[in-house]
C-alpha cells in the first residue's frame, strides 16, 4: 500500500480457512507470472479493513473481493475479472461477462454455500511459503 492508504497492485481478498480457495490462489500465482496480483485472507487486519472501508458486513466470508484501483469487484464479477489477467488460455472466460451478473453470482453462490462440504476447510489461515511471503498483505 502506497501512503494514502491506496491499493499500489490489485489484492484478491479471499478466504483463507476455505481449501478451494487457497487452491485458487495457488491457481492465480502459478498463471501470474509478471506478479500482478497480491493476496490477503478475508481474516487478516488488512482484509477486514478492506471490507470495512467498502461498507461489507465482515461477517459473510463467502466471497472472493478484488480490489483494483481502489474499485470493488465481487463474486463472478471478481472471478472473471482476475481470469482476465492471468496467462493461457484463462483471458477467454472474461466473455461470460455477457451472461447477466444475477446468473452468474448465482452459479457463484451455490458454490460458495457448498465449498466447506465439498473441498473442506482448514483450522487457521494457510501461511505463505518464504518464496511467496512477498505476495502476501498483511
Amino acid at each position: 500500500m502506497g501512503t494514502t492508504g491506496a491499493v499500489e497492485h490489485p489484492v484478491i481478498l479471499f478466504d483463507g480457512v476455505c481449501n478451494l480457495c487457497n487452491n485458487s490462489v495457488l491457481f492465480v500465482i502459478k498463471r501470474d507470472p509478471k506478479k500482478k496480483f497480491r493476496f490477503a485472507s478475508l481474516q487478516s487486519e488488512f482484509g477486514r479493513n478492506q471490507m470495512r472501508n467498502f461498507r461489507l458486513d465482515d461477517s459473510e466470508l463467502n466471497s472472493v473481493l478484488l480490489v483494483k484501483q481502489d474499485k470493488l469487484f465481487q463474486k463472478s464479477n471478481a472471478a472473471l475479472e482476475i481470469a482476465r489477467q492471468l496467462t493461457g488460455g484463462w483471458p477467454l472466460l472474461y466473455g461470460f461477462i455477457i451472461i447477466p451478473s444475477f446468473i452468474r453470482d448465482g452459479v457463484y453462490n451455490w458454490i460458495s454455500r457448498n465449498r466447506y462440504r465439498w473441498f473442506g476447510r482448514k483450522e487457521a489461515c494457510m501461511i505463505p511459503t518464504p518464496e511467496l511471503k512477498a505476495r502476501f498483505v498483511a
